[in-house]
């Protein structure tokens, strides 16, 4: 039996979790509502202070959704208790990040400035400090839609592997290469 997905989901008293009949389970917090369509073939039993994810048989697909959907859940319940959070540091001579509600303006080295819609479900705020590489933190109860956006971003500029400018996670360790070598 699958490791991850024989462990019940623990959750705190301040939440709710309901399965609905069209396969749709609900998880509400104090932080917030989300929701995750779940396969037919699944089923999940509710005891107080825990959820239990049940699979019919052992067939490959459902042992991979065994674990997969336990996963989903755990992350449902720690986001609307706790919350995700993301940085992103801008690592370049004048890249600058402003944002205004959820509009990102980011200077990213190019001729333009680009323009980024943020998802109303997120919250976002920048920070430069003199010094020091501007900082775009990022904030979510969906941790899906929070990894989404910030590779969306990263993707707008990758770090490149010689000077490590551009987009890239605050604790992300980048592997550098060695330029040309010297001549004779």
């Amino acid at each position: 039996m699958s490791r991850i997905g024989k462990k019940p989901v623990e959750f705190p008293a301040g939440v709710t979790i309901k399965i609905g009949t069209d396969n749709v389970i609900t998880v509400k917090g104090p932080k917030g509502e989300l929701k995750q369509a779940v396969d037919r073939d699944i089923k999940f039993e509710l005891k107080e202070g825990s959820l239990e994810i049940l699979r019919p048989t052992d067939q490959i697909r459902h042992k991979a959704m065994h674990g997969l959907y336990r996963s989903l859940v755990s992350n449902m319940v720690k986001g609307v208790t706790e919350g995700y959070s993301k940085q992103l540091e801008l690592v370049g001579v004048g890249f600058k990040a402003a944002c205004q509600g959820n509009i990102l303006d980011l200077a990213l080295g190019y001729s333009h400035n680009i323009i980024f819609e943020i998802p109303k479900e997120l919250t976002v705020a920048t920070s430069q400090e003199k010094g020091q590489n501007p900082i775009i933190s990022l904030g979510s109860v969906d941790k899906q839609l929070l990894g989404q956006v910030c590779a969306k971003i990263r993707g707008l500029r990758k770090p490149e592997p010689y000077k490590g400018k551009g987009v890239k996670f605050k604790d992300e360790v980048l592997r550098r290469k060695a330029g040309k070598s010297a001549g004779k």
